[in-house]
């Protein structure tokens, strides 16, 4: 079901496409090379958890900490293929200014109603698969490089459940509905020939994001905005009065006010 969270002092909400481990990175982006303060980042996806051990992250926390809260910043982690998804469900990592949310978590944040629903299909899952069973026999428990639960997942309840006073204004998803880019399959034959099932479970990953967006609609949330990484491309694109947004790696998108 649905978890809440909320930020009341922040002035202004961005999304970040797929940052793949760099948090140093990312905290340097957005209090110091762009001066942003008051603002709350929210990462769609492919955020780095689980490639080290757990200890790592809370390092790096302790790292990052004091310029966040210099600057009055926040950062949300919402779950990609490219993460262990039990920081997420688990709530993991649960930092004041630092945090992972469970898929279909709700964020108000600035007069917004945000839902995030994190997963895809890796394209390489074989090859990461071999790389988890070699860490297995070195004794490498802690870390993986993939988790079988990484596909998006429909949860009917959580949407129909939203109260009223949450109505759903933005979508945050690490993939996309099947009708938004990336559209085509270029550069997917020589993995689907080592992985039969890739291209038809590709195709239900952005059939489950349509269920997403086709429950919302018949609940009549005023959804306004969706916004996702995933495809390492920029691209926007309108449907039915809402406006698709896809981030390259780093790029942040404001959510207007």
């Amino acid at each position: 079901m649905n978890k809440f969270f909320k930020y009341p002092d922040a002035k202004q909400v961005l999304v970040s496409g797929d940052i793949h481990g760099d948090f140093r990175g990312i905290v340097f982006k957005l209090c110091v090379q762009y001066g942003l303060t008051d603002t709350l980042l929210i990462v769609a996806g492919d955020c780095g958890f689980g490639f080290e051990k757990p200890g790592y992250y809370e390092s790096i926390y302790n790292l990052v900490a004091d310029r966040l809260k210099k600057a009055n910043n926040w950062i949300v982690f919402v779950r990609g293929n490219h993460d262990d998804p039990s920081y997420f469900n688990e709530e993991m990592v649960a930092f004041v200014r630092w945090r992972c949310v469970p898929d279909y978590s709700i964020i108000q944040a600035c007069s917004h109603n945000i839902l995030c629903v994190g997963g895809a299909v890796s394209i390489d899952r074989l090859q990461r698969q071999e790389e988890n069973a070699r860490r297995r026999e070195r004794g490498h428990l802690q870390t993986a490089v993939w988790w079988p639960d990484e596909a998006p997942v429909y949860d009917e309840d959580a949407i129909d459940f939203i109260p009223v006073e949450y109505s759903i204004d933005t979508v945050i998803t690490h993939t996309a509905p099947s009708f938004c880019e990336l559209q085509h399959k270029q550069g997917l034959k020589s993995w689907s020939a080592m992985d039969p099932a890739l291209i038809r479970d590709i195709d239900d990953e952005r059939r489950t994001v349509d269920k997403i967006f086709n429950r919302l609609r018949e609940q009549e949330h005023p959804i306004k905005r969706w916004i996702y990484g995933h495809f390492h491309r920029s691209w926007n694109g309108q449907r039915e009065g809402v406006l698709f947004s896809m981030l390259d790696i780093e790029e942040f998108k404001e959510i207007p006010s």
